[in-house]
Protein backbone atom coordinates (compact mmCIF):
# COMPACT_ATOMS: atom_id res chain seq x y z
CA UNK A 1 0.00 0.00 0.00
CA UNK A 2 1.33 3.20 -1.18
CA UNK A 3 0.52 6.75 0.91
CA UNK A 4 0.80 9.58 -0.94
CA UNK A 5 -0.09 13.55 -1.00
CA UNK A 6 -2.77 13.33 -3.81
CA UNK A 7 -4.56 10.90 -5.79
CA UNK A 8 -6.11 12.05 -8.82
CA UNK A 9 -8.36 10.27 -11.48
CA UNK A 10 -8.06 10.75 -14.86
CA UNK A 11 -5.67 12.04 -17.00
CA UNK A 12 -6.74 13.64 -19.63
CA UNK A 13 -6.64 17.28 -19.84
CA UNK A 14 -7.58 18.31 -16.20
CA UNK A 15 -6.09 15.36 -14.66
CA UNK A 16 -2.35 16.14 -16.75
CA UNK A 17 -2.22 19.95 -16.02
CA UNK A 18 -3.54 18.44 -12.42
CA UNK A 19 -0.72 15.91 -11.93
CA UNK A 20 2.09 18.55 -13.74
CA UNK A 21 0.63 21.45 -11.34
CA UNK A 22 0.78 19.86 -7.76
CA UNK A 23 4.29 18.12 -8.75
CA UNK A 24 5.86 21.22 -9.54
CA UNK A 25 4.64 22.08 -5.79
CA UNK A 26 6.28 19.52 -4.68
CA UNK A 27 3.95 17.39 -3.57
CA UNK A 28 3.63 13.08 -3.91
CA UNK A 29 1.16 12.58 -6.86
CA UNK A 30 -0.11 9.33 -8.57
CA UNK A 31 -2.71 9.71 -11.40
CA UNK A 32 -4.82 6.59 -12.39
CA UNK A 33 -6.16 6.37 -16.04
CA UNK A 34 -8.98 3.71 -17.29
CA UNK A 35 -7.64 4.52 -21.24
CA UNK A 36 -4.40 3.24 -22.24
CA UNK A 37 -3.16 6.37 -22.92
CA UNK A 38 -3.25 10.04 -21.71
CA UNK A 39 -6.22 12.33 -23.80
CA UNK A 40 -9.63 11.33 -21.73
CA UNK A 41 -12.27 11.84 -23.80
CA UNK A 42 -10.17 12.55 -26.70
CA UNK A 43 -8.78 9.53 -26.53
CA UNK A 44 -11.84 7.36 -26.42
CA UNK A 45 -13.77 9.77 -29.03
CA UNK A 46 -12.25 8.17 -32.45
CA UNK A 47 -15.47 8.20 -33.75
CA UNK A 48 -15.32 9.65 -37.77
CA UNK A 49 -15.56 13.51 -37.61
CA UNK A 50 -14.75 14.18 -34.13
CA UNK A 51 -13.57 17.50 -33.51
CA UNK A 52 -13.55 20.76 -31.37
CA UNK A 53 -16.12 23.31 -31.46
CA UNK A 54 -13.69 25.96 -29.88
CA UNK A 55 -10.87 27.85 -32.26
CA UNK A 56 -7.77 25.44 -31.99
CA UNK A 57 -5.83 28.52 -30.34
CA UNK A 58 -8.05 28.62 -27.35
CA UNK A 59 -8.43 25.19 -26.97
CA UNK A 60 -4.75 24.49 -24.97
CA UNK A 61 -3.25 25.00 -22.35
CA UNK A 62 -1.79 28.47 -21.26
CA UNK A 63 0.57 28.06 -17.96
CA UNK A 64 3.62 27.04 -20.67
CA UNK A 65 5.18 29.95 -22.68
CA UNK A 66 7.17 27.56 -24.45
CA UNK A 67 4.81 25.19 -24.84
CA UNK A 68 2.36 27.64 -26.63
CA UNK A 69 5.18 28.72 -28.58
CA UNK A 70 6.75 25.30 -30.12
CA UNK A 71 3.50 23.71 -30.63
CA UNK A 72 1.49 24.28 -34.12
CA UNK A 73 -2.33 23.71 -34.59
CA UNK A 74 -3.09 23.28 -38.36
CA UNK A 75 -6.87 23.92 -38.21
CA UNK A 76 -9.30 25.97 -37.48
CA UNK A 77 -11.10 23.44 -34.98
CA UNK A 78 -8.32 20.65 -34.43
CA UNK A 79 -9.47 16.89 -35.32
CA UNK A 80 -9.52 14.22 -32.11
CA UNK A 81 -6.25 13.21 -34.17
CA UNK A 82 -4.51 16.29 -33.62
CA UNK A 83 -6.13 17.00 -30.24
CA UNK A 84 -4.56 13.96 -28.82
CA UNK A 85 -1.38 14.13 -30.23
CA UNK A 86 -1.12 17.73 -28.49
CA UNK A 87 -2.43 15.61 -25.01
CA UNK A 88 0.22 13.19 -25.78
CA UNK A 89 2.98 15.80 -26.34
CA UNK A 90 2.25 17.76 -23.30
CA UNK A 91 3.10 14.25 -21.49
CA UNK A 92 6.16 13.87 -23.02
CA UNK A 93 7.39 17.35 -23.08
CA UNK A 94 6.22 17.36 -18.76
CA UNK A 95 7.68 13.67 -18.10
CA UNK A 96 3.74 12.87 -17.13
CA UNK A 97 3.46 9.24 -17.78
CA UNK A 98 5.58 8.17 -15.27
CA UNK A 99 3.18 9.15 -12.27
CA UNK A 100 0.47 7.56 -14.24
CA UNK A 101 -0.91 4.05 -13.58
CA UNK A 102 -2.77 3.45 -17.14
CA UNK A 103 -5.74 1.12 -18.01
CA UNK A 104 -6.77 1.06 -14.46
CA UNK A 105 -10.53 2.04 -13.07
CA UNK A 106 -11.14 3.79 -9.93
CA UNK A 107 -14.00 1.90 -8.49
CA UNK A 108 -13.70 3.09 -4.66
CA UNK A 109 -12.47 5.62 -2.62
CA UNK A 110 -13.43 6.00 1.35
CA UNK A 111 -12.34 8.81 3.68
CA UNK A 112 -10.81 8.27 6.87
CA UNK A 113 -12.08 10.99 9.24
CA UNK A 114 -9.76 10.14 12.19
CA UNK A 115 -6.80 10.25 9.98
CA UNK A 116 -8.12 12.85 7.54
CA UNK A 117 -7.24 10.63 4.38
CA UNK A 118 -8.16 9.06 1.33
CA UNK A 119 -8.50 5.15 0.97
CA UNK A 120 -8.50 4.82 -2.86
CA UNK A 121 -8.74 1.35 -4.66
CA UNK A 122 -8.53 0.34 -8.32
CA UNK A 123 -10.13 -2.49 -10.46
CA UNK A 124 -6.87 -4.74 -10.27
CA UNK A 125 -6.82 -4.55 -6.55
CA UNK A 126 -4.66 -1.85 -5.45
CA UNK A 127 -5.12 0.27 -2.89
CA UNK A 128 -3.22 4.00 -2.05
CA UNK A 129 -3.71 6.15 0.87
CA UNK A 130 -3.80 10.10 0.20
CA UNK A 131 -4.34 13.22 2.22
CA UNK A 132 -6.14 14.49 -0.76
CA UNK A 133 -8.38 13.21 -3.97
CA UNK A 134 -8.96 15.04 -6.98
CA UNK A 135 -11.93 14.10 -9.47
CA UNK A 136 -10.50 14.89 -12.85
CA UNK A 137 -13.03 12.51 -14.66
CA UNK A 138 -14.43 14.80 -17.44
CA UNK A 139 -18.02 16.07 -18.03
CA UNK A 140 -18.66 14.08 -21.20
CA UNK A 141 -17.06 10.78 -20.28
CA UNK A 142 -19.67 8.20 -19.05
CA UNK A 143 -21.13 7.30 -22.41
CA UNK A 144 -25.18 6.53 -22.23
CA UNK A 145 -26.39 3.68 -24.27
CA UNK A 146 -29.52 3.10 -23.94
CA UNK A 147 -31.16 -0.79 -22.96
CA UNK A 148 -32.96 -1.71 -25.79
CA UNK A 149 -34.75 -5.22 -26.09
CA UNK A 150 -33.05 -8.19 -28.09
CA UNK A 151 -29.35 -6.66 -28.43
CA UNK A 152 -27.78 -9.82 -28.13
CA UNK A 153 -29.95 -11.11 -30.81
CA UNK A 154 -28.64 -8.29 -33.30
CA UNK A 155 -26.25 -10.63 -35.89
CA UNK A 156 -24.57 -7.04 -36.78
CA UNK A 157 -22.19 -4.60 -35.12
CA UNK A 158 -22.84 -2.17 -32.11
CA UNK A 159 -20.47 0.69 -31.42
CA UNK A 160 -20.91 3.64 -29.09
CA UNK A 161 -19.25 6.70 -30.48
CA UNK A 162 -17.72 7.72 -27.01
CA UNK A 163 -16.17 4.02 -27.09
CA UNK A 164 -15.01 4.09 -30.57
CA UNK A 165 -12.66 1.15 -31.15
CA UNK A 166 -9.01 2.30 -32.08
CA UNK A 167 -8.65 0.77 -35.31
CA UNK A 168 -12.15 2.45 -37.00
CA UNK A 169 -14.92 0.24 -37.70
CA UNK A 170 -15.64 -0.67 -41.42
CA UNK A 171 -18.60 0.91 -42.80
CA UNK A 172 -18.18 0.22 -46.41
CA UNK A 173 -21.02 -1.03 -48.64
CA UNK A 174 -22.73 -1.38 -45.05
CA UNK A 175 -26.28 -0.77 -43.82
CA UNK A 176 -25.88 1.72 -41.00
CA UNK A 177 -27.81 3.04 -38.36
CA UNK A 178 -27.25 5.92 -36.47
CA UNK A 179 -29.26 6.63 -33.06
CA UNK A 180 -29.25 10.11 -32.37
CA UNK A 181 -28.70 13.60 -33.47
CA UNK A 182 -26.57 15.25 -30.88
CA UNK A 183 -23.04 16.41 -31.33
CA UNK A 184 -21.25 13.37 -32.35
CA UNK A 185 -24.25 12.13 -34.62
CA UNK A 186 -23.87 15.44 -36.39
CA UNK A 187 -20.23 15.42 -36.65
CA UNK A 188 -20.28 11.44 -37.74
CA UNK A 189 -22.98 11.29 -40.22
CA UNK A 190 -21.73 12.95 -42.69
CA UNK A 191 -18.49 10.94 -42.90
CA UNK A 192 -20.46 7.84 -42.42
CA UNK A 193 -22.95 8.87 -45.45
CA UNK A 194 -19.53 8.71 -47.68
CA UNK A 195 -19.00 5.25 -46.46
CA UNK A 196 -21.86 3.11 -46.24
CA UNK A 197 -24.20 1.54 -48.63
CA UNK A 198 -27.35 3.00 -47.14
CA UNK A 199 -27.38 5.32 -43.79
CA UNK A 200 -30.69 5.31 -41.64
CA UNK A 201 -30.75 8.36 -39.41
CA UNK A 202 -32.80 7.48 -35.77
CA UNK A 203 -33.62 10.76 -34.51
CA UNK A 204 -35.71 11.48 -31.62
CA UNK A 205 -35.49 15.78 -31.40
CA UNK A 206 -34.05 17.79 -34.36
CA UNK A 207 -31.08 19.44 -33.81
CA UNK A 208 -29.90 23.07 -34.45
CA UNK A 209 -25.96 22.80 -36.21
CA UNK A 210 -24.00 26.00 -37.71
CA UNK A 211 -21.64 25.47 -40.25
CA UNK A 212 -18.33 25.29 -38.43
CA UNK A 213 -16.35 26.75 -41.53
CA UNK A 214 -13.44 24.81 -40.45
CA UNK A 215 -9.91 25.57 -42.83
CA UNK A 216 -6.54 25.31 -42.42
CA UNK A 217 -4.86 28.24 -40.12
CA UNK A 218 -3.44 31.04 -41.48
CA UNK A 219 0.31 31.15 -40.44
CA UNK A 220 0.03 35.03 -40.14
CA UNK A 221 -2.51 34.88 -38.16
CA UNK A 222 -0.85 32.20 -35.74
CA UNK A 223 2.30 34.41 -35.89
CA UNK A 224 0.09 37.16 -34.46
CA UNK A 225 -1.93 34.90 -31.20
CA UNK A 226 1.77 34.13 -30.60
CA UNK A 227 2.73 37.27 -30.81
CA UNK A 228 0.91 38.16 -27.60
CA UNK A 229 -0.38 34.94 -26.28
CA UNK A 230 -1.06 36.43 -22.94
CA UNK A 231 -3.17 39.25 -23.94
CA UNK A 232 -5.15 37.12 -25.99
CA UNK A 233 -5.94 34.55 -23.44
CA UNK A 234 -6.51 37.32 -20.82
CA UNK A 235 -9.17 39.17 -23.82
CA UNK A 236 -10.77 35.52 -23.51
CA UNK A 237 -11.02 35.07 -19.96
CA UNK A 238 -13.34 38.11 -19.99
CA UNK A 239 -16.02 36.15 -21.96
CA UNK A 240 -18.90 35.00 -20.29
CA UNK A 241 -17.75 31.59 -22.30
CA UNK A 242 -13.56 32.42 -21.69
CA UNK A 243 -13.70 32.14 -25.32
CA UNK A 244 -14.31 34.39 -28.30
CA UNK A 245 -12.94 37.85 -27.30
CA UNK A 246 -12.22 38.45 -30.97
CA UNK A 247 -15.10 36.41 -32.51
CA UNK A 248 -18.70 37.04 -30.25
CA UNK A 249 -18.72 40.80 -30.47
CA UNK A 250 -22.33 41.70 -30.55
CA UNK A 251 -23.83 43.90 -33.34
CA UNK A 252 -24.04 47.58 -32.24
CA UNK A 253 -28.07 47.67 -32.22
CA UNK A 254 -30.48 45.95 -30.39
CA UNK A 255 -31.91 42.94 -32.26
CA UNK A 256 -35.21 44.63 -32.29
CA UNK A 257 -33.85 48.21 -33.33
CA UNK A 258 -32.12 46.35 -36.52
CA UNK A 259 -34.11 46.63 -39.52
CA UNK A 260 -35.33 42.97 -41.19
CA UNK A 261 -32.86 43.11 -43.20
CA UNK A 262 -30.02 44.37 -41.11
CA UNK A 263 -30.81 41.53 -38.78
CA UNK A 264 -30.53 38.94 -42.20
CA UNK A 265 -27.25 40.24 -42.90
CA UNK A 266 -25.82 40.27 -39.49
CA UNK A 267 -27.22 36.48 -38.92
CA UNK A 268 -26.12 35.73 -42.57
CA UNK A 269 -22.41 37.14 -41.96
CA UNK A 270 -22.15 34.63 -39.02
CA UNK A 271 -23.49 31.68 -40.40
CA UNK A 272 -21.38 32.18 -43.68
CA UNK A 273 -17.95 32.15 -40.95
CA UNK A 274 -19.09 29.22 -38.98
CA UNK A 275 -18.68 28.98 -35.75
CA UNK A 276 -20.69 29.49 -32.68
CA UNK A 277 -20.37 33.59 -32.77
CA UNK A 278 -24.13 33.33 -34.51
CA UNK A 279 -25.19 33.12 -31.21
CA UNK A 280 -24.00 36.18 -30.15
CA UNK A 281 -25.22 38.42 -33.59
CA UNK A 282 -27.09 40.11 -30.42
CA UNK A 283 -26.49 40.67 -26.89
CA UNK A 284 -29.79 39.42 -25.60
CA UNK A 285 -30.09 36.30 -27.88
CA UNK A 286 -29.30 33.91 -24.67
CA UNK A 287 -31.68 35.85 -22.06
CA UNK A 288 -34.39 37.07 -24.00
CA UNK A 289 -37.45 34.95 -25.74
CA UNK A 290 -38.92 37.42 -27.83
CA UNK A 291 -35.22 38.54 -29.18
CA UNK A 292 -33.91 34.71 -29.54
CA UNK A 293 -37.16 34.22 -31.72
CA UNK A 294 -35.36 36.11 -34.31
CA UNK A 295 -32.62 33.65 -34.13
CA UNK A 296 -34.80 30.54 -34.11
CA UNK A 297 -36.80 31.83 -37.20
CA UNK A 298 -33.34 32.26 -39.01
CA UNK A 299 -31.75 28.59 -38.00
CA UNK A 300 -34.88 26.90 -39.20
CA UNK A 301 -35.15 28.54 -42.67
CA UNK A 302 -31.60 27.99 -43.56
CA UNK A 303 -32.64 24.42 -43.21
CA UNK A 304 -35.28 24.76 -45.64
CA UNK A 305 -32.98 26.28 -48.42
CA UNK A 306 -30.28 23.49 -47.64
CA UNK A 307 -32.59 20.36 -47.26
CA UNK A 308 -34.21 19.87 -50.73
CA UNK A 309 -36.89 17.33 -49.52
CA UNK A 310 -39.76 19.35 -47.97
CA UNK A 311 -41.17 16.42 -45.37
CA UNK A 312 -37.07 15.63 -44.86
CA UNK A 313 -36.67 19.53 -44.24
CA UNK A 314 -39.81 19.25 -41.79
CA UNK A 315 -38.51 16.54 -40.11
CA UNK A 316 -35.19 18.41 -39.18
CA UNK A 317 -36.05 21.66 -38.41
CA UNK A 318 -36.12 21.73 -34.59
CA UNK A 319 -38.80 22.44 -32.56
CA UNK A 320 -37.80 24.06 -29.69
CA UNK A 321 -35.68 27.52 -29.02
CA UNK A 322 -32.21 27.75 -30.74
CA UNK A 323 -30.05 27.84 -27.80
CA UNK A 324 -31.93 25.82 -24.78
CA UNK A 325 -29.58 22.92 -26.21
CA UNK A 326 -26.41 22.58 -26.90
CA UNK A 327 -25.49 24.45 -30.03
CA UNK A 328 -23.69 22.20 -32.55
CA UNK A 329 -21.17 23.01 -34.90
CA UNK A 330 -21.55 20.60 -38.23
CA UNK A 331 -19.41 20.04 -41.66
CA UNK A 332 -22.18 19.36 -44.28
CA UNK A 333 -24.98 17.95 -42.40
CA UNK A 334 -27.92 19.23 -43.62
CA UNK A 335 -26.90 18.12 -47.00
CA UNK A 336 -25.96 14.82 -46.70
CA UNK A 337 -29.60 14.56 -45.86
CA UNK A 338 -30.46 15.05 -49.71
CA UNK A 339 -27.76 12.04 -50.66
CA UNK A 340 -29.79 8.83 -52.25
CA UNK A 341 -28.47 6.62 -49.71
CA UNK A 342 -29.41 8.89 -46.32
CA UNK A 343 -32.69 8.98 -44.94
CA UNK A 344 -33.67 9.99 -41.26
CA UNK A 345 -36.40 8.23 -39.12
CA UNK A 346 -38.46 10.65 -36.82
CA UNK A 347 -38.98 8.36 -33.30
CA UNK A 348 -40.54 10.94 -31.20
CA UNK A 349 -43.71 9.24 -31.60
CA UNK A 350 -42.93 5.97 -33.57
CA UNK A 351 -39.96 5.25 -30.64
CA UNK A 352 -37.42 2.75 -31.22
CA UNK A 353 -38.99 -0.99 -29.72
CA UNK A 354 -35.66 -2.88 -30.16
CA UNK A 355 -33.27 -4.97 -31.91
CA UNK A 356 -34.00 -7.58 -34.63
CA UNK A 357 -32.00 -10.27 -35.80
CA UNK A 358 -31.47 -8.04 -38.73
CA UNK A 359 -31.77 -4.66 -37.86
CA UNK A 360 -34.11 -1.97 -35.53
CA UNK A 361 -37.35 -1.85 -35.01
CA UNK A 362 -39.14 1.27 -34.85
CA UNK A 363 -42.53 2.37 -34.89
CA UNK A 364 -43.62 -0.96 -35.90
CA UNK A 365 -40.89 -1.16 -38.45
CA UNK A 366 -38.19 -2.91 -38.83
CA UNK A 367 -34.93 -1.13 -40.73
CA UNK A 368 -32.66 -3.75 -42.12
CA UNK A 369 -29.14 -2.87 -40.83
CA UNK A 370 -25.57 -4.23 -40.51
CA UNK A 371 -24.13 -1.64 -38.41
CA UNK A 372 -25.91 0.56 -35.15
CA UNK A 373 -24.28 3.45 -34.35
CA UNK A 374 -25.35 4.63 -31.29
CA UNK A 375 -24.53 8.84 -30.80
CA UNK A 376 -26.81 8.89 -28.00
CA UNK A 377 -24.33 11.50 -25.58
CA UNK A 378 -23.34 10.58 -22.07
CA UNK A 379 -24.49 10.76 -18.72
CA UNK A 380 -23.06 14.11 -18.66
CA UNK A 381 -21.48 16.02 -15.12
CA UNK A 382 -22.45 13.61 -12.91
CA UNK A 383 -22.43 10.11 -14.50
CA UNK A 384 -18.66 9.38 -14.16
CA UNK A 385 -18.43 10.81 -10.70
CA UNK A 386 -20.83 8.49 -9.74
CA UNK A 387 -19.90 5.54 -11.14
CA UNK A 388 -17.48 5.35 -8.81
CA UNK A 389 -18.15 4.04 -5.33
CA UNK A 390 -16.99 7.32 -2.62
CA UNK A 391 -17.93 7.59 0.55
CA UNK A 392 -17.66 10.43 2.63
CA UNK A 393 -17.87 10.71 6.69
CA UNK A 394 -20.12 8.88 8.82
CA UNK A 395 -19.61 6.39 5.09
CA UNK A 396 -22.19 8.80 3.36
CA UNK A 397 -21.81 7.40 -0.29
CA UNK A 398 -21.72 10.92 -3.14
CA UNK A 399 -24.71 9.26 -5.11
CA UNK A 400 -26.55 9.51 -1.71
CA UNK A 401 -25.87 12.66 -1.21
CA UNK A 402 -26.99 14.02 -4.90
CA UNK A 403 -29.65 11.75 -4.77
CA UNK A 404 -32.07 14.76 -5.32
CA UNK A 405 -29.59 16.28 -7.67
CA UNK A 406 -26.02 17.24 -7.37
CA UNK A 407 -24.69 19.60 -4.60
CA UNK A 408 -21.66 21.26 -4.40
CA UNK A 409 -19.53 24.37 -3.61
CA UNK A 410 -18.53 26.32 -6.17
CA UNK A 411 -18.61 23.54 -8.12
CA UNK A 412 -15.35 21.57 -6.58
CA UNK A 413 -16.19 20.38 -3.27
CA UNK A 414 -19.40 19.20 -1.64
CA UNK A 415 -20.20 18.92 2.04
CA UNK A 416 -19.58 15.84 3.90
CA UNK A 417 -16.71 14.48 1.52
CA UNK A 418 -13.30 16.54 2.84
CA UNK A 419 -10.33 16.78 1.14
CA UNK A 420 -12.04 16.06 -1.87
CA UNK A 421 -11.67 18.47 -5.07
CA UNK A 422 -13.75 18.16 -8.51
CA UNK A 423 -12.27 19.78 -11.07
CA UNK A 424 -15.18 21.27 -13.75
CA UNK A 425 -17.85 19.74 -11.79
CA UNK A 426 -21.34 20.59 -11.48
CA UNK A 427 -21.94 24.15 -9.86
CA UNK A 428 -19.06 25.51 -12.07
CA UNK A 429 -18.98 26.70 -15.70
CA UNK A 430 -17.64 23.95 -17.34
CA UNK A 431 -19.33 22.88 -20.49
CA UNK A 432 -20.34 26.48 -20.79
CA UNK A 433 -16.85 27.67 -21.06
CA UNK A 434 -13.35 27.06 -23.04
CA UNK A 435 -13.01 24.09 -21.20
CA UNK A 436 -9.45 23.90 -21.11
CA UNK A 437 -9.63 27.57 -19.26
CA UNK A 438 -12.31 26.07 -16.98
CA UNK A 439 -9.59 22.94 -16.07
CA UNK A 440 -6.93 25.48 -15.78
CA UNK A 441 -8.51 28.06 -13.56
CA UNK A 442 -9.77 25.15 -11.39
CA UNK A 443 -6.49 23.24 -10.71
CA UNK A 444 -4.61 26.67 -9.85
CA UNK A 445 -7.42 27.16 -7.56
CA UNK A 446 -7.20 23.84 -6.18
CA UNK A 447 -3.17 23.82 -5.82
CA UNK A 448 -3.04 26.90 -4.43
CA UNK A 449 -5.51 26.23 -1.62
CA UNK A 450 -3.64 22.54 -0.59
CA UNK A 451 -0.65 24.80 -0.58
CA UNK A 452 -2.67 27.63 2.43
CA UNK A 453 -3.23 24.29 3.95
CA UNK A 454 -0.07 23.28 4.58
CA UNK A 455 1.13 26.47 5.30
CA UNK A 456 -1.52 26.92 8.21
CA UNK A 457 -1.13 23.14 9.30
CA UNK A 458 -4.84 21.73 8.28
CA UNK A 459 -5.68 18.75 7.61
CA UNK A 460 -8.94 18.75 6.31
CA UNK A 461 -11.12 21.18 4.25
CA UNK A 462 -14.76 20.27 3.69
CA UNK A 463 -17.45 22.56 2.31
CA UNK A 464 -20.10 23.99 4.58
CA UNK A 465 -23.35 23.20 3.96
CA UNK A 466 -24.87 26.39 4.38
CA UNK A 467 -22.44 27.61 1.68
CA UNK A 468 -23.39 25.05 -0.53
CA UNK A 469 -26.74 25.37 -0.16
CA UNK A 470 -26.53 29.03 -1.07
CA UNK A 471 -24.28 28.60 -3.73
CA UNK A 472 -27.04 25.85 -5.59
CA UNK A 473 -29.51 28.43 -5.45
CA UNK A 474 -27.33 30.58 -7.28
CA UNK A 475 -26.31 28.69 -10.05
CA UNK A 476 -30.48 27.88 -10.65
CA UNK A 477 -30.84 31.88 -10.10
CA UNK A 478 -28.53 32.46 -13.14
CA UNK A 479 -29.71 29.81 -15.23
CA UNK A 480 -33.66 31.24 -14.41
CA UNK A 481 -34.95 33.62 -17.27
CA UNK A 482 -32.06 32.32 -19.93
CA UNK A 483 -32.94 29.94 -22.66
CA UNK A 484 -31.16 27.13 -21.10
CA UNK A 485 -34.44 26.08 -19.16
CA UNK A 486 -36.70 26.64 -22.19
CA UNK A 487 -36.18 22.78 -23.03
CA UNK A 488 -35.00 19.66 -21.92
CA UNK A 489 -31.23 18.83 -22.13
CA UNK A 490 -28.21 17.12 -20.91
CA UNK A 491 -27.50 20.58 -19.01
CA UNK A 492 -30.50 19.35 -16.67
CA UNK A 493 -29.77 15.71 -17.21
CA UNK A 494 -33.27 15.24 -19.10
CA UNK A 495 -31.21 12.57 -21.28
CA UNK A 496 -31.13 9.94 -18.52
CA UNK A 497 -34.10 8.29 -17.47
CA UNK A 498 -34.69 8.50 -13.96
CA UNK A 499 -32.17 11.33 -13.23
CA UNK A 500 -32.89 14.11 -11.55
CA UNK A 501 -34.12 17.26 -13.17
CA UNK A 502 -31.33 20.19 -12.25
CA UNK A 503 -29.42 22.66 -13.86
CA UNK A 504 -25.88 21.96 -13.31
CA UNK A 505 -23.11 24.30 -15.21
CA UNK A 506 -22.87 27.76 -14.17
CA UNK A 507 -23.50 30.63 -16.57
CA UNK A 508 -20.67 33.31 -16.94
CA UNK A 509 -16.97 32.63 -16.52
CA UNK A 510 -15.53 36.11 -15.32
CA UNK A 511 -17.93 36.47 -12.13
CA UNK A 512 -17.09 33.14 -11.31
CA UNK A 513 -13.27 33.20 -11.65
CA UNK A 514 -13.82 36.72 -9.38
CA UNK A 515 -15.84 34.91 -6.97
CA UNK A 516 -13.47 32.23 -6.38
CA UNK A 517 -10.62 34.74 -5.91
CA UNK A 518 -12.80 36.20 -3.07
CA UNK A 519 -13.24 32.75 -1.13
CA UNK A 520 -9.34 32.31 -0.83
CA UNK A 521 -8.62 35.97 -0.42
CA UNK A 522 -11.42 35.29 2.82
CA UNK A 523 -9.09 32.13 3.76
CA UNK A 524 -11.67 30.11 2.34
CA UNK A 525 -15.05 31.43 3.25
CA UNK A 526 -17.58 28.84 3.57
CA UNK A 527 -14.71 26.38 4.18
CA UNK A 528 -15.07 24.51 7.26
CA UNK A 529 -11.06 23.87 7.92
CA UNK A 530 -9.67 20.85 11.06
CA UNK A 531 -6.18 22.20 11.80
CA UNK A 532 -3.74 19.04 12.60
Amino acid sequence: MQRLDVVIVGAGFAGLRALHTLRERGSAVRAFERGHDVGGVWYWNRYPGCRCDTDSVEYSYGFSEALQQDWGWTERFASQPEILRYAQHVADRFDLRRDIRFGVSVVSATYDDDGAEWTVTTDDGETTLARHLILCVGCLSRASIPEFPGRDDFAGEVHHTGLWPENGVDLAGKRVGVIGTGSSGVQAIPLIAQEAAELTVFQRTATYTVPAGNRPLDPDYIRRIKADYAGFRQRNRKMAGAAGADSFIPEPTSVFDAAPDEREAAFLKRWSAGGLAITATYDNLRTDLKANAFLTDFMRRQIGKTVADPKTAATLTPHHIAGCKRMVLDTGYYETFNRDNVSVVDVSNGPIEGFARDGLVAGGRTYPLDVVVFATGYDAMTGALLAMDIRGKKGKTLRDAWSEGPRTYLGVATAGFPNLFIVTGPGSPSVLTNMIVAIEQHVDWIASCMDYLRREQVAAIEAETDAQDRWVDHVNAAADGTVYTQCNSWYLGANIPGKPRVFMPLIGFPAYEAKCEEVAAAHYDGFALRRS
